[in-house]
């Protein structure tokens, strides 16, 4: 039998075989060698049978090459067609995973990230340590404890990120896979958590309204009331001193019955506004709050560089914001201290400041950006209005109010106001 090599994938045409030839052969006697012809021809016959059969052979065997050939050009073109399904298949996942409005990234048992796409990096991009998204642990701590209590508890986690107003929420959701793998699900939920955080406030000023209502009917009555016993007080006839005291107390009224006014009811000051000596106007503060200092060993200072400023304003309101952040710093600091009113005038930035400084312990880092907001207070039974009241007022002037602290240290106000074309510039600067 023929032995194909390699590299053929047909075998060669048969090569056609003489016919058997008998030759006599003949003992060395002269004698005819019967036996001896027999057993060739026998010896040609199996030849010839043998070679027959090998052909026969070979032609099966051409034919089952040409089979597998056959088979073997199906079989790899079915591959190449699967491979390229393959293909197709998993560059549509691709892209679907890539434009899933959601995080997926997916890490191996030992923490490093196998696979992330654009919304995870995305998400994740402020959180990374280091500047490559390769592993669990090149994340913030934060976010790989979100990840480590998804994992553990399998359920919805929220993380709170940044500082405010730009502050994220993250919610993370963990599915494990084969070879303790894990998969995790991140969705930015801040615009969920904002529209929770307005709900809330809406809540506390629809309260802060009925309350408000309350307060109209229970305030304004006994107010007047003291409004005219604080008028005849003023018309009799009593010494100095006590004159001083009586004009105090208008004046602590009038600004009381304003407040009221203006939070209760929503007047706007804005409508009242008229030049007002700013410089007299923090003098004015500085003696009427000095007794209270006094009274709550506090030492009460004032750099007045605004004497003979006019500013068009409503003195009522701005009476109010000086009033509520003094007031607050001396409510704070009930062993005692420090507190310092100062006002400027900023003619390169074209504006005038106005900065209340004390120190008291501060506000805490998490009340700082919540503190102007109405309803909030870090105390207990307060229903949160003063400084809400003050940052209304001062933007209805066309000003800002901001607010620094360090715990321990004491806190610093700073109100800010645009100068107008109409103000008169003070003397000393």
């Amino acid at each position: 039998m023929q032995i194909l090599p390699a590299n053929m994938t047909s075998l060669p045409s048969p090569v056609a075989l003489p016919e058997p030839v008998v030759v006599s052969c003949r003992p060395n006697m002269g004698e005819p060698g019967t036996e001896d012809e027999q057993f060739l021809l026998r010896a040609f016959r199996s030849f010839s049978a043998a070679a027959g059969s090998l052909e026969c052979s070979y032609a099966t065997l051409r034919a089952e090459v040409i089979r597998l050939r056959h088979e073997l050009e199906t079989t790899n073109h079915d591959l190449v067609n699967s491979l390229a399904e393959n293909r197709n298949m998993r560059q549509y996942l691709d892209h679907m995973l890539e434009n899933l409005p959601c995080g997926v990234l997916a890490a191996s048992f030992d923490g490093t990230i196998t696979r992330a796409n654009s919304e995870a990096k995305k998400l994740l991009e402020t959180e990374i340590c280091g500047g490559e998204l390769d592993s669990v642990q090149s994340l913030s701590a934060s976010v790989q404890q979100l990840f480590l209590q998804a994992r553990e508890e399998n359920i919805e986690h929220e993380l709170s990120t940044g500082d405010y107003p730009s502050r994220r929420w993250l919610a993370a959701r963990h599915a494990s896979i084969e070879n303790n793998a894990s998969v995790f699900i991140l969705r930015d939920i801040t615009e969920r958590k904002r529209l929770e955080e307005t709900r809330q406030r809406l809540r506390r000023e629809e309260a802060l309204s009925e309350m408000s209502a309350v307060l109209a009917h229970e305030i304004r009555n006994p107010l007047g009331s003291l409004e005219l016993f604080a008028g005849l007080l003023a018309e009799s006839h009593l010494s100095t001193e006590c004159q001083k005291w009586i004009e105090h107390l208008q004046a602590g009224l009038r600004s009381l019955s304003a407040t009221v006014n203006n939070v209760l009811f929503n007047n706007s000051p804005a409508a009242e506004r008229s030049p007002v000596d700013l410089g007299q106007l923090l003098d004015w503060a500085r003696d009427f709050l000095m007794p209270l200092a006094r009274q709550s060993n506090v030492a009460l200072g004032l750099q007045n560089r605004l004497r003979g400023v006019l500013f068009p304003a409503n003195r009522h309101g701005l009476e109010q914001v000086l009033l509520n952040l003094v007031l607050n710093s001396l409510r704070a600091m009930s062993g005692g201290g420090w507190v310092e009113i100062a006002g400027r005038e900023l003619q390169q930035e074209k504006s005038i400041t106005l900065v209340i400084t004390d120190t008291g312990p501060g506000i805490s880092p998490e009340h700082l950006p919540h503190i102007f907001d109405r309803g909030f207070s870090s105390r207990s039974g307060s229903p949160g209005l003063g400084l809400a009241v003050c940052r209304k007022i001062v933007e209805q002037h066309g000003g800002t109010i901001e607010a620094d602290s360090r715990p321990g240290v004491g806190a610093t106000f700073t109100l800010t106001f645009p100068v107008s074309p109409n103000h008169i510039p003070g003397v000393a600067k």
